[in-house]
Parts: structure tokens; C-alpha cells; sequence
């Protein structure tokens, strides 16, 4: 992975810190609206990361002749 890409994790931990941001009301309105567009930003992301995931796993389970409510056991 590049350096510059920040992990799932990370990306998760700096959403929650734009929302503790926004909530607590001391952000201009142009922080606030950069904030704004920067948590949209890092949801396509984590969003685009949980779709790879979930692709991955229905591939493994696909090879191996797994059905998903076999993972719910």
C-alpha cells in the first residue's frame, strides 16, 4: 500500500474526529463546509474499501464452496 493512502482504521478515526468537529459548533462556516467535503471524501473511500472486502470474501467463499449463510453459523 502507498504511504500517502491512509488504512481503513485511520480513515474510520478521522471521520469520527470531523463529526466530534462539527458537532461541537465551534467551526466557521467554511471550516465547517471543508470538513463537510472531506468526511464525504473519506466515505467514498472507506465505502469503496468495505465493497473490495465484501467482494473478496464472496470469491474466497465462491473457491472454497462456501455459501454465506454457512459464515453465519
Amino acid at each position: 500500500m502507498p504511504a500517502n493512502k491512509s488504512t481503513f482504521e485511520n480513515q474510520i478515526t478521522a471521520l469520527e474526529n470531523i463529526v466530534e468537529k462539527m458537532e461541537g459548533n465551534g467551526a466557521s462556516l467554511e471550516e465547517s463546509l471543508k470538513l463537510f467535503e472531506k468526511g464525504i471524501s473519506l466515505t467514498k473511500s472507506c465505502h469503496k474499501t468495505l465493497q473490495t472486502a465484501e467482494q473478496k470474501v464472496k470469491t474466497l467463499c465462491s473457491a472454497t464452496d462456501l455459501k454465506e449463510e454457512d459464515l453465519n453459523d
